[in-house]
């Protein structure tokens, strides 16, 4: 019970500061994607204020034994570049700049905006079948 309440609080501080923030502002995104038009650098403190605070986690993670609501630590062990991951990234990009939206954002917007994104989260969820029963073999 106790991992579930703190998984339902980290998951809405989480959507909260994504709505505060403007990530969940399809405009604002395209405004800060837009480098040689109307470039918006505010999302630039929200990313700046997401590596500051991964920095002091790694700093501090290796001094624990385990986590406060976890029994161990799922940390990444790969440090090589495959071409899927690369396709990923490259397919996530792109759809992250003609929608204005990805997946977090298009959950906490649900809260907002939930016509826009529910039909988003359906696009998001169909293609994700779409690949698993094509590609992912």
């Amino acid at each position: 019970m106790r991992n579930l309440v703190s998984a339902l609080f980290a998951g809405a501080l989480f959507g909260a500061g994504l709505a505060l923030s403007g990530m969940t502002d399809p405009m604002r995104v395209r405004g800060f994607l837009d480098l040689f038009g109307e470039w918006d650098p505010t999302l630039v403190f929200v990313m700046g204020s997401a590596l500051l605070v991964t920095a002091i986690a790694w700093r501090i993670q290796p001094a624990m034994a385990r986590p406060l609501f976890g029994e161990k630590f799922s940390l990444p062990t790969r440090k090589d570049l495959d071409s899927r991951l690369i396709t990923g990234a490259a397919l996530f990009g792109v759809g992250w700049g003609i929608a204005g939206v990805c997946p977090g954002p298009g959950f906490a917007a649900l809260a907002l905006v939930p016509v826009a994104a529910v039909i988003f989260l359906g696009g998001m969820l169909g293609g994700m079948i779409l690949f698993r029963f094509t590609f992912d073999k």
